[in-house]
């Protein structure tokens, strides 16, 4: 009997200390889901969805269908959450100089500027927002990447405003006078380089959502262009709940 209550106390103590510490770390968790739509007859189709706990975002991501290659070399699409603006993505109507493709500056007044950028490795800032190097790479791909969540992205998301965005078109899809311009942004390059192909709105998931590991009510609730360098375009929260769930973390 004293064997057994030697056994039996310290796990009555760990369990007690696991519904101690688990309401805490779950309050602090939203989940946020995307349908990533085609923008630009790309095609392409995707899904996203963001795990923000504290201020750290797990983003998991798979897209298909977007354009393969790009001067012979994997198609480099820049993606970025967008935040300050409608929380909407553009329909054609956006497209005021009628030449049959949203730009990337056309369709800000629906998304607005970028909030983090969803790049493979480093800085996740909007600085990076046009880093070919750590951009999703290929027609296919998933990514899964854990970071810091700023305040006003975080708010952002909050508010239902914050829109995932992936870039980058195949130019043969543009019509014959959008194939001959330049970017609204990189003039070095074609238009459809940084033009948004996927677009979707991210929305808070209800409480103990299918597949989200949410148990508890969500929380209430530079930039817009993309930069050239050198010529060329540059372009966690896992928590550990009682039963041990775990997010995992990778456009």
């Amino acid at each position: 009997m004293k064997k057994s209550a030697f056994l039996i106390a310290p796990a009555l103590a760990l369990g007690a200390l696991a519904l101690s510490t688990s309401p805490a770390l779950a309050a602090d968790a939203t989940t946020y889901q995307a349908n990533l739509a085609a923008i630009n007859g790309s095609n392409a189709s995707g899904t996203v969805m963001v795990t923000v706990n504290g201020n750290q975002a797990t983003v998991t991501e798979k897209v298909s269908g977007l354009a393969a290659t790009f001067s012979g070399k994997p198609y480099p699409h820049v993606q970025h959450i967008h935040i300050g603006a409608k929380g909407t993505c553009p329909d054609m109507s956006a497209d005021t100089n009628k030449d049959g493709v949203i730009s990337t500056t056309e369709g800000g007044p629906s998304y607005g500027a970028i909030g983090a950028t969803l790049s493979t490795s480093g800085d996740t800032s909007p600085a990076a927002g046009t880093d070919l190097a750590v951009a999703g790479m290929g027609s296919s791909y998933t990514y899964t990447r854990t970071f810091a969540l700023d305040a006003k992205t975080a708010d952002s998301l909050k508010a239902g405003t914050a829109v995932v965005v992936v870039h980058g078109l195949d130019p043969a899809t543009l019509s014959a006078a959008a194939q001959k311009e330049p970017s609204d942004l990189v003039p070095s390059l074609p238009l459809a380089a940084t033009s948004p192909a996927l677009c979707g709105t991210l929305t808070a998931m209800p409480a103990g959502a299918p597949g989200t590991g949410i148990t508890t009510p969500a929380p209430s609730g530079p930039d817009l262009g993309l930069l050239a360098a050198g010529g060329g375009l540059v372009l966690a929260a896992g928590g550990a709940y009682a039963a041990r769930r775990k997010m995992n973390t990778t456009v």
